[in-house]
């Protein structure tokens, strides 16, 4: 585990003692709320095309049923380390909760690279790792879903394997699915479209109006591009954007469709023309109202905190912000909406599909966001009424609601011993 990993999950923990203390909850929960309920390591032997043998290692971390069956997504990654998925686990709990939906925390990985595999080979390893979660997977146990470098195809496979398993068609054990097979409408969007909800309901009570509005966003990637797009069409200005290659700036505004078919055909943002070429980093201090880091974690830190101009952070990414840079935010009076709000957007649609799944009955796109909408704002609203009743950041609040959702649950069903 690398020290990257480990204060990230370090942040995690300092930002639940914070809202714990707040809570004033005694140390026998706190131990209860910190540890996860199950972690599953094994092995995933397979057989490469050439006729090689490999073997991969398999993670599968339950953080929290106190709520509902667990969820969270699946990443394949070289790096992937059993911290790491622990660590997304715990975070997952306080978004499902924030969010209000019935589901507890949970998250998955394969130590692969699907650069080097071919589409055989991928869903071997897929289907090898999905078997041996059968027992601990279903749409009442824990629901995975689409993460880093695994995609609504490798949701089809996890599904097909599962369901030959059980003798029947289960579509609800995983989310992010193909339409064709029980996905939802409106999924692909969910996580940028709710970073712009949010955005634009704080942005009301700050006295921003969205035409006169300008926006950066670091990460051009899924969250990225459709917030970028989201935010263009409701009237503010996007002035910067990024990739791995780079960042692109240009206060008068950047042509968010042109930036996107440059993606689409040179599947990176390189030698677009539409802004200046500056650093990653120097986007992040770039003049505008509202910020959008939606790549990496750890990018705000105690070093360009001071320095940031935006008036509203809005974490499309999980993680962005390190502790010591949202104390100098405090001091700035920055307001920032975190992750396990400002990116539930991805994982309230994923509670839909799994609920359009249960039930057979599919919803128009229309109803998704609609739906979308009403229960973010809900549970924004919440929030802000907690942060200035309190007279704490956003950011306590959040993480405030969602625990105490989730102690709540827990003293309800008991401990049972």
């Amino acid at each position: 585990m690398s020290t990257r990993d480990v204060s990230v999950f370090g942040d995690a923990i300092t930002y639940f003692n914070e809202a714990a203390d707040q809570l004033e909850l005694d140390a026998g929960m706190r131990q209860i709320l910190t540890h996860p309920s199950r972690q599953i390591i094994f092995s995933i032997p397979f057989q490469r095309d050439t006729g090689e043998f490999e073997v991969y290692t398999g993670y599968r971390v339950q953080h929290s049923f106190a709520r509902g069956p667990a969820k969270g997504g699946i990443r394949y990654h070289p790096g992937v380390t059993l911290d790491e998925v622990t660590a997304l686990a715990f975070w997952m709990t306080w978004k499902c909760a924030v969010a209000d939906l019935p589901f507890g925390g949970s998250k998955g990985g394969v130590t692969c690279d699907p650069a080097t595999l071919s589409m055989n080979e991928l869903e071997r390893i897929t289907r090898r790792y999905a078997a041996e979660l059968v027992e601990v997977v279903g749409p009442d146990k824990d629901v995975p879903a689409p993460d880093v470098n695994t995609t609504p195809q490798i949701m089809a496979w996890f599904m097909d394997t599962y369901s030959m398993h059980v003798r029947q068609n289960v579509p609800g054990v995983v989310t992010g699915k193909p339409l064709e097979i029980g996905g939802s409408r409106g999924r692909v969007e969910a996580t940028g479209r709710g970073v712009t909800i949010c955005a634009l309901d704080q942005m009301k009570r700050m006295g921003m109006t969205p035409e006169k509005a300008s926006v950066a966003i670091q990460g051009f990637g899924n969250v990225g591009t459709y917030a970028a797009k989201l935010f263009t069409e409701r009237g503010c200005k996007v002035v910067g954007i990024s990739d791995i290659t780079g960042a692109y700036y240009n206060a008068k505004g950047i042509d968010v469709e042109a930036a996107i078919k440059h993606a689409a055909h040179h599947r990176s943002l390189e030698g677009f023309a539409g802004g200046d070429h500056i650093s990653n980093g120097d986007l992040l201090v770039a003049a505008c109202d509202v910020l959008v880091p939606a790549a990496l974690e750890k990018v705000l830190t105690s070093e360009n905190a001071s320095k940031v101009q935006a008036k509203l952070i809005v974490e499309g990414a999980n993680g962005p912000t390190t502790p010591d840079a949202a104390r100098i935010f405090k001091e700035r009076d920055i307001k920032v909406i975190p992750d396990i709000m400002g990116n539930a957007g991805g994982v309230t649609v994923s509670y839909f599909e799994w609920a359009q799944d249960r039930m057979g009955y599919f919803w128009k796109e229309s109803e998704v966001n609609e739906r979308l909408e009403e229960r973010l704002l809900d549970n924004l609203h919440e929030i802000q009424a907690i942060a200035e009743s309190r007279k704490i950041t956003i950011r306590v609040a959040t993480y405030m609601l969602g625990i105490d959702r989730v102690v709540k649950a827990l003293r309800t069903r008991g401990i049972y011993a």
